[in-house]
């Protein structure tokens, strides 16, 4: 592996993928950008250095666009050392006797079918150097039923957690890891585009859902967008180079439960029960 990688991140231009994209570049890695956005800002906007960067349009739900992300990596930057698959999509939090076709195909066109096309892609590109790190962004809401991220989201990243072990079963063998990260609640502008949001509007829901965040994990804070690049910049790092298949939880506990009170645990439900029994016997 060359000393700085080239990296291809998926749905970067704001949030979790921007984090990840921004953490890279300040290593002096280069890094490709896909993102359905990409036409209406630039490296400069971003936050970004040009000499490191590129960007392009790219709907993940289209395998052409992915094709195409991975082969501007290579043909810029000479390999592909990291893929990231991290966009990401609501999908409207529906009650199961509303689901709707066209909603369906779309989550899990963005959210598992992207992540399939971005596999297979980084996958050929990396195989023939034998050596790459996949990295799918996946949530607590694959691994635990009481986040209440909507049913067709929570299935669809489960989904991606199998397909992050069973790609690293295959892969491995030729030098190349795949892993996931589950995250948590972390302040995104993803809440507020589901709401339709945009502008002062969006940045304006980032906020609130940091503040809405703070209670809803043993740690009192909010998850940000670089708690997810940190972990990804280890996963994708030669100090991970013996991690693959896993499935990283990144949510401050929440996907635990709540906090542990000793002094309000179960012993205590139990000593008030026997104490009332004493007491009218």
């Amino acid at each position: 592996m060359s000393e700085r990688r080239v990296v291809a991140i998926t749905g970067g231009t704001s949030g979790i993928g921007l984090a990840i994209a921004r953490r890279h570049v300040a290593q002096g890695d280069r890094v490709v950008i896909g993102s359905i956005d990409a036409d209406t800002t630039s490296i400069e906007a971003l936050g970004l250095l040009p000499a490191l960067s590129r960007l392009m349009r790219t709907d993940v739900a289209q395998e052409s666009d992915v094709a195409a992300l991975v082969a501007a990596a290579v043909e810029s930057f000479g390999r592909l050392d990291v893929m990231v698959n991290n966009a990401g999509i609501g999908d409207g939090s529906r009650s199961v006797v509303d689901f709707d076709a066209e909603r369906l195909l779309r989550t899990n066109g963005v959210l598992f079918n992207g992540v399939v096309f971005g596999i297979k892609h980084a996958a050929r590109a990396m195989l023939p150097q034998g050596s790459g790190s996949i990295i799918n962004i996946a949530s607590i809401a694959g691994i635990s039923t009481h986040i209440n991220s909507g049913h067709l989201y929570s299935a669809a990243k489960a989904a991606v957690v199998h397909l992050t072990k069973t790609s690293a079963l295959e892969l491995g063998r030729h030098g190349v890891r795949v892993n996931c990260i589950c995250p948590g609640y972390i302040a995104t502008p993803l809440f507020g585009r589901g709401m339709g949001l945009a502008g002062a509007e969006l940045s304006a829901s980032v906020e609130a859902a940091s503040a809405a965040f703070v209670d809803l994990q043993p740690l009192k804070r909010a998850g940000r967008p670089e708690d997810i690049a940190a972990a990804a910049a280890w996963l994708s790092s030669p100090d991970a180079s013996f991690v693959t298949g896993h499935a990283l939880v990144v949510d401050g506990g929440a996907s635990v439960g709540g906090d542990w009170d000793p002094a309000n645990g179960r012993g205590r439900v139990v000593r008030q029960a026997l104490e009332t029994r004493k007491a009218t016997a």
